[in-house]
Parts: structure tokens; C-alpha cells; sequence
């Protein structure tokens, strides 16, 4: 298939990747993102995310070809010219490849455990984009069953998150909802909530993870709301020897998930 050829910056699909880049409303609206570099659009593809769009510069590529990513005929491709490449790209270590996606609708109700014992991450209204891609790494290295974010106060798909989750954005299983909807969901599904707390709480060594397990983080400045406490099978604490009483967000959930599955036997 011949690509096509763009070398300015006004035209029109341009000037599209960056709305997209740039506004969370035109994503929504159009049910499109932006995926930057090979290993990035590797996972998305592999995540089952369709690819509409490739763009790519030979002058940045290589030796690597577009024909690794390109799987149905119905896929656009275009080149672009080193200039064009550069004005569209979050990053300048992208391997000269981009790509349109699709996004995915993550509902509760899509979710599916492959096991009655899973492993879930659930994170109350998360806002940084670095800590949010933080604890996408953290789930994907441990491979747990599926990450919940309640209230969401990012986009999913922001260029800065795909960045920070090194592309484990698309390698978990994501769903999104309110909190009294993620906390029916885990109650429905008989999954016990610990929720990291500093009131009412057991060590986390103490705490037997081997059942459906749920380990519910809140943000560094407030912690979890009421809801979640109310909800709460068993409070968690890491203890801390220092002078302050938190961690960021991200190192304590990476703690408790592989206490967890190290006491899984794995």
C-alpha cells in the first residue's frame, strides 16, 4: 500500500493530532488518541486497541519497517516529513512512528476475572498523570487481574499518562466508575476491600491477601474518602519509621501488591 505524503503543518490531519494531544473533549468526542513509538503501539495492539492511523518518518525510523503494525487493509498510512514529525510529537525519542487509536469503553461490567481469587487495584480519584502511570507499571509488573479508578480525575488517554505507564496503560485491564459503583462491584463479586488507612488499620504483613482481594489506595493529600472506610473490610498500614506518615502513592501500592503476591507463591 503507497502512503501518503504530508510535508506541512497546516493540513488538516495535523492540526487533528494535535487537538487530540491537546484536549481531553476532542478525545472523548471522537474516541481517539495518540500513540507514540514502537514499543508503545507494540502493547496497544497486543492490548486489542485498533490502530486507524499510522504515521510515520523514514528519516527517524531506520531500519524498522511500518508493515509490523499495519494488520488490516483499512489502516491508513502516511508519511510525514521530518519538520511534520517533530510538530506533532510529544517526544523527540519516539522512533519517528505514530499512531491513531481507538479507545476502549472501560465499564465495570467489562471486566472479566479469569479466576475466583483476583487481585485488584483500585485507586480513588488519582490526578497526577505521573502517578497514575506509576501505578499502571506497578500493576502490569505484578499482573494483577485489573486496576479500578474511582471518580477519575484525568483522562486515560492524556499523551502524558500513555507517557509516564511506559504503555501499560494498554497491558492492563482498566475499568473506570464512581466509588459506590467500584464498591458494589467488588462487593458483588464477594472481593474483600483493604483500604490503606491510617485510621483503624492492621500491619499489612498481618493481612491474609490469598482470597479475592482488593487493595484501595486514596491521594497522598487526603487519603480515601469516607465511603471507601465505611465500605472497608480491613485498614491497611504500612508502617512508617520516619517523621512523616505517607509515601507517594505509587510505592506504597507496589508494596502492598507484592506482599500479596508473595504470599500467592509467586
Amino acid at each position: 500500500m503507497e502512503a501518503k505524503f504530508i510535508s506541512s503543518a497546516q493540513n488538516p490531519l495535523v492540526k487533528k493530532i494535535l487537538q487530540l494531544k491537546e484536549k481531553s473533549r476532542e478525545r472523548k468526542k471522537t474516541g481517539l488518541f495518540v500513540v507514540e513509538g514502537q514499543r508503545e503501539l507494540e502493547l496497544a495492539q497486543k492490548g486489542g486497541y485498533a490502530l486507524q492511523t499510522l504515521l510515520y518518518c523514514p528519516e527517524l525510523m531506520g531500519s524498522s519497517s511500518v508493515n509490523a503494525f499495519t494488520k488490516t487493509s483499512d489502516q491508513e498510512i502516511i508519511q510525514v516529513s521530518e519538520s511534520v514529525y517533530g510538530k506533532i510529537a510529544h517526544r523527540g525519542t519516539t522512533e519517528g512512528i505514530m499512531g491513531l487509536m481507538r479507545s476502549k469503553d472501560h465499564a465495570l461490567a467489562n471486566i472479566v476475572f479469569k479466576d475466583k481469587t483476583p487481585l485488584v487495584l483500585v485507586a480513588e480519584a488519582p490526578e497526577k498523570p505521573g502517578n497514575i502511570g506509576a501505578l499502571l507499571r506497578t500493576a502490569d509488573a505484578a499482573s494483577v487481574d485489573a486496576v479500578l479508578i474511582a471518580n477519575p480525575k484525568s483522562d486515560l488517554y492524556s499523551p502524558n499518562i500513555i507517557r509516564s505507564s511506559v504503555g501499560c496503560l494498554f497491558t492492563n485491564q482498566i475499568g473506570v466508575g464512581t466509588t459506590d459503583e467500584i464498591i458494589d462491584f467488588l462487593q458483588t463479586n464477594q472481593i474483600k476491600i483493604y483500604c490503606a488507612a491510617l485510621t483503624a488499620s492492621k500491619n499489612y504483613v498481618d493481612c491474609d491477601f490469598k482470597a479475592a482481594s482488593a487493595l484501595v489506595m486514596g491521594t497522598e493529600a487526603t487519603g480515601l474518602t469516607e465511603k471507601w472506610l465505611q465500605n472497608s473490610d480491613q485498614n491497611i498500614i504500612i508502617p512508617m519509621q520516619g517523621e512523616i506518615d505517607s509515601m507517594n502513592v505509587s510505592v506504597s501500592a507496589a508494596i502492598l501488591i507484592f506482599e500479596a503476591k508473595r504470599q500467592r507463591g509467586f
